[in-house]
């Protein structure tokens, strides 16, 4: 059965759509361009969402019933189709680093996707396509057809059939943010500040009127008439030297702005009568000032205005921690994911899913183009903190390859792993049998030959289902502890406290850099393990030996910045198994 699909946020260019879209006036997007050039501000927002949004990674899923998204498998047809799209992973991350920018300035762009036998372009295979991202002064209708400037040269773009897409014709995918008063027409971040950007040019033209102005910078000097510097040349042909001396000075400060005589003012002569002394009169204007402050504050609104945390663009607080900080989950998902899933949803309905219905994939309709942003939110500076972990078992062999720049790809196979695990040879084999004289023989030991059950008995089964719950909410409870206490340190400045509350205090310690000596020097666990002589006497086990456990697992946990899982909660209980108080 053929579909159509319709989208707010993504079309095809068909028969049936784009042509006279009726998109209204877009002129605004002209605007928002000449913002991005003129104003430095506007370039950093949008090149910095383009950067995050580049280091992202789309991979084809299938949502499960509980809403998650669960990974196609290597071998299936969605993952061999978005593998491809854009040529790849470099592709792929030009192609969002390209729609970062194109969705903060004008809210939309283009995908033009033919197949390569056609235009033979190098960067992609013969049989596969070629893959390009537009803006929307690049792609334009003209008498009912659709052009695309590429490379310089006018491309038109064929129109294809909504009720049968075929995937090796040529697609032209829009995709927009939609304008929540008319969906078909874009918005943007940029465009709701295009008044306030113009005055900031404005203000920015009075501060370099400012700055280049002599007669505003230096003002003007008064001297009394006669004053003059002795003469220099023969008597009676002096020249007012003083004069002289301050007019050349003038037309060297005009010549060369940069000079030390830009910094001196007019020279003005007046009657002695009039002036009975030197004066300094200065033109500054009280908009000198106010201009300074005035720029600040579009500055700042603006700041305000993006889809990101204003400290980004205003770089205030600690630099160091902003180095960290700036990744938080709120600037990930405010003002990343949504424009990640603005372009995946558009992958989705204008390709991915045409061409799974195309080859009569049954589900075509359940798979999807998703993002993964995990790579945004890693910390740097981690591999050391990542092999002390994986040293005390607190994370996985996956996430050390990960956290020290190494993929799966680098993963040892059962070869090599039998190879690493098979004992030495023992020495004596090499050397021959030992005499008998030579062996010793074990000590004899007291057997306890009484028949009754000892007082004790090992634990050599795992843990209960009861202890490890008991234990979990032990570990959860001092982690949600520390955070609490850690929006109060340092570690987070006063200016983020108010947005970390919206970060679950357990996991807080996975986003703010902590170091081992200061979860002590900030009290972060004090208190934490109160109950753990309860819980160790409820169990049968030691609560020293509980409490030490606990306590030493979760400061590994916030000093590696590492969530707490589960499953690790039996590696952490297995050295007090079989104690007793």
């Amino acid at each position: 059965m053929a579909r159509r699909e319709i989208s707010a946020s993504a079309s095809r260019y068909t028969s049936r759509k784009i042509r006279g879209r009726g998109a209204g006036d877009q002129s605004w997007q002209s605007r928002a361009y000449d913002m991005y050039h003129q104003v430095p501000e506007v370039r950093f927002a949008a090149s910095w969402i383009g950067n995050a949004m580049s280091g992202a990674r789309l991979f084809a899923g299938r949502r499960a019933d509980d809403g998650t998204i669960e990974p196609a498998p290597a071998g299936h047809r969605a993952h061999e189709i978005v593998s491809q799209i854009a040529g790849g992973p470099d592709g792929q991350s030009k192609m969002l680093g390209a729609f970062g920018k194109h969705l903060t300035v004008p809210g939309e762009g283009w995908i033009v996707v033919r197949p390569n036998d056609e235009v033979l372009s190098p960067y992609s295979p013969e049989d596969g396509h070629d893959w390009r991202v537009l803006s929307v002064k690049e792609v334009k209708q003209q008498s009912g057809k659709l052009m695309a400037e590429i490379d310089g040269e006018e491309v038109p773009i064929p129109e294809g059939d909504p009720d049968s897409m075929d995937p090796d014709s040529p697609v032209a995918i829009r995709v927009w943010e939609p304008d929540p008063e008319r969906a078909i027409e874009a918005d943007s971040p940029v465009r709701s500040s295009l008044e306030l950007l113009e005055e900031l040019l404005l203000l920015n033209a009075a501060v370099k009127a400012i700055a280049r102005s002599r007669i505003t910078g230096r003002g003007l000097l008064l001297i009394p008439k006669g004053t003059r510097f002795p003469t220099s040349g023969p008597a009676g042909e002096g020249e007012d030297d003083l004069i002289e001396v301050f007019m050349t000075i003038a037309e060297t400060a005009i010549r060369d702005p940069e000079s030390a005589a830009a910094t001196v003012p007019i020279v003005l002569e007046l009657p002695a009568d009039a002036i009975a002394d030197f004066k300094l009169i200065k033109f500054e204007s009280e908009f000198d000032e106010l201009a300074l402050r005035l720029r600040d504050e579009a500055v700042r609104r603006f700041a305000t205005g993006l889809e990101i945390p204003a400290e980004i663009l205003l770089g205030l607080g600690d630099v160091n921690h902003w180095g960290a900080w700036a990744m938080t989950s709120e600037a990930i998902r405010l003002g990343i994911e949504p424009k990640l899933a603005t372009v995946s949803y558009a992958l989705t309905q204008q390709w991915l899913r045409p061409i799974l219905e195309f080859e009569r994939d049954p589900e075509w309709h359940r798979w999807l183009v998703w993002y993964d942003t995990s790579p945004l939110r890693v910390r740097t500076n981690r591999s050391e903190t990542a092999l002390q972990a994986h040293d005390r078992g607190v994370i996985s062999d996956a996430a050390l390859r990960r956290e020290t720049g190494f993929d799966e790809s680098d993963a040892p196979d059962e070869a090599e792993v039998a190879r690493r695990n098979k004992p030495a040879d023992n020495p004596a084999d090499e050397e021959g049998t030992p005499d008998e004289d030579e062996v010793e023989t074990d000590p004899e030991l007291p057997v306890d030959e009484s028949e009754a059950p000892p007082d004790t008995l090992a634990a050599t089964a795992g843990p209960t289902d009861g202890l490890l719950a008991a234990a979990d909410g032990l570990i959860w409870g001092a982690l949600t502890a520390a955070g609490e206490k850690l929006r109060k340190t340092p570690a987070c400045p006063r200016s983020e406290r108010a947005r970390s509350r919206d970060i679950e205090s357990a996991r807080l310690h996975t986003l703010l850099p902590v170091d081992a000596a200061q979860v002590e020097q900030w009290r972060l666990l004090d208190g934490a393990w109160s109950r753990a002589s309860e819980i160790a006497g409820r169990y049968g086990l030691d609560p020293e030996c509980l409490t030490s456990s606990l306590d030493v697992y979760a400061r590994e946990l916030i000093a590696a910045g590492v969530e707490h899982e589960y499953r690790l909660v039996p590696t952490v209980l297995t050295s007090c198994l079989g104690t007793a108080a």
